[in-house]
């Protein structure tokens, strides 16, 4: 990955989130934890030691695009430039699957395993999303488990910031009005 060059907390919606970032692309993203140094902590985890920072113009939009998405705005965030270069092939692979999911819409683990031409690997989507180090621009919070159940959900709070962050986006899944 190219060395990611300095970070900064934000507030929005659902708490302080994370950023870290390249010269040209984020680096990581890190939705709210317990506390604020316990989210900068875990982004940390992914970008590595950096110095917290004023963020670039290409960062302040991708912080102000973040923070309205979270507040209920329709946002894919689909442009936003990521640092991929060090992220497994088949992690980029389930990564570009379901970035590609619009929001207030969800897939489930084997149907994102499918179109990523591996139709029994639903466990390894898990695991390739709960390793994910863009949430929410990488939205693993839109795939969920068989049947439509939440599944797991490696940000703070588990299931229930999955289930929250769906509802504000107003999702469905399947033809019902709404998942709760």
């Amino acid at each position: 990955m190219a060395r990611a060059l300095g970070c900064c907390l934000f507030d929005t919606a659902i708490g302080p989130c994370g950023v870290a970032w390249t010269a040209d692309a984020l680096a990581a993203v890190q939705l709210p934890e317990t506390t604020p140094e316990g989210t900068r902590e875990r982004m940390l985890r992914h970008a590595g030691p950096l110095p917290e920072s004023e963020p670039p113009a290409f960062v302040q939009d991708a912080i102000a695009r973040i923070r309205n998405l979270l507040a209920g705005e329709r946002d894919d965030l689909a442009d936003l430039p990521l640092a991929l270069d060090e992220v497994p092939e088949f992690h980029r692979k389930v990564y570009e699957v379901t970035r590609a999911i619009p929001p207030g819409e969800v897939l489930t683990y084997g149907e994102v395993a499918r179109r990523v031409g591996e139709p029994g690997a639903a466990r390894a989507v898990g695991q390739a999303l709960g390793r994910n180090p863009f949430a929410p621009v990488i939205p693993c919070h839109r795939v969920l488990a068989a049947g439509g159940r939440s599944g797991g959900f490696s940000a703070e709070g588990g299931a229930l910031t999955k289930l929250r962050m769906l509802e504000i986006e107003q999702a469905r899944f399947g033809d019902e009005p709404g998942l709760f």
